[in-house]
């Protein structure tokens, strides 16, 4: 296989596993304990800096950052389908809501839950009440991000409101429960949870 991932079933690359399950493309794991830190160690850090994952390896080209890796799986894998043509007037969109999950709904929900003060014309990411009106906004009226096509936005998106509801970190409002709900009713998502889960069974981590 091309493609590996480095992983832990506990960190951001339980859902980099969801991408990779909608790109439909073979992939193999690499175990990181992170409980040990072993995210830190030479093999890691050597690919990213960072010493963080998910860590992504493509043919030896190496990819980091959750919303990279999902968006660059999907120009290489499933182009058309996943992810927006280069000329078409729904990649602006499609970009857009990508970006502002790690952009602006992360560190405008870290400011609220630790009680940082920010003047909103100071911080990239405005107020939470903006954040959460604006989040709001991308699929008032729609089934995804892109209308009724599905795309690699909605796992970028979606994905991180998802997981942001699960830990209460945002209030599950009816447009997101029922975007959520959406989610969770596709194929390659229920695939992606059921390896997360045999995953965490495998190592000892139920």
């Amino acid at each position: 296989m091309s493609i590996h991932l480095y992983y832990h079933p506990y960190s951001r690359a339980a859902g980099t596993i969801w991408a990779l399950e909608e790109v439909g493309v073979p992939y193999e794991l690499k175990i990181v304990d992170i409980m040990k830190g072993d995210q830190k160690g030479a093999e890691l850090v050597s690919l990213n800096p960072m010493g963080k994952l998910p860590t992504l390896v493509d043919d030896g080209l190496v990819v980091t950052e959750s919303a990279a890796i999902a968006l660059y799986l999907a120009d290489r894998y499933a182009p058309g389908r996943l992810a927006p043509a280069l000329d078409s007037p729904e990649r602006g969109t499609y970009l857009r809501w990508s970006f502002f999950s790690p952009s602006v709904i992360e560190p405008a929900v870290m400011a609220r839950s630790s009680g940082w003060e920010v003047k909103d014309r100071a911080a990239g990411w405005g107020t939470y009440a903006a954040m959460m009106a604006s989040a709001e906004s991308a699929i008032a009226g729609k089934h995804y991000v892109l209308g009724d096509s599905f795309s690699m936005a909605d796992v970028v998106f979606g994905g991180l409101l998802r997981f942001l509801i699960g830990f209460k970190q945002i209030e599950a409002t009816p447009a997101f429960a029922a975007y959520v709900e959406r989610l969770d009713a596709r194929p390659a998502f229920q695939r992606a949870e059921a390896r997360n889960l045999a995953m965490r069974k495998q190592l000892g981590l139920q």
